[in-house]
């Protein structure tokens, strides 16, 4: 009869499907991991310093709170 043999078929080409599958699972995991160990997010090490001035450039604080804050991170 023929109702085992499409079964048969698929089972012989299974392990191809198993390696791509893990293929794919470690690409995924190492394009994640690729930006430097933050799964794909990029941040940058800003100081404390140059954050102040971007909000001071931004107009988030005045130039009397730039100063203050200034004296206080250093």
């Amino acid at each position: 009869m023929m109702h085992g043999y499409g079964s048969m078929h698929i089972m012989h080409y299974g392990w191809i499907f198993q390696i791509v599958i893990i293929l794919l699972l470690f690409l995924v995991i190492w394009w994640m991991m690729k930006g430097s160990g933050n799964f794909g997010f990029k941040c940058k090490n800003e100081t404390a310093l140059e954050i102040l001035k971007k909000r001071l450039a931004k107009g988030e604080i005045t130039q009397k709170e730039f100063h203050k804050l200034k004296k206080e991170i250093e």
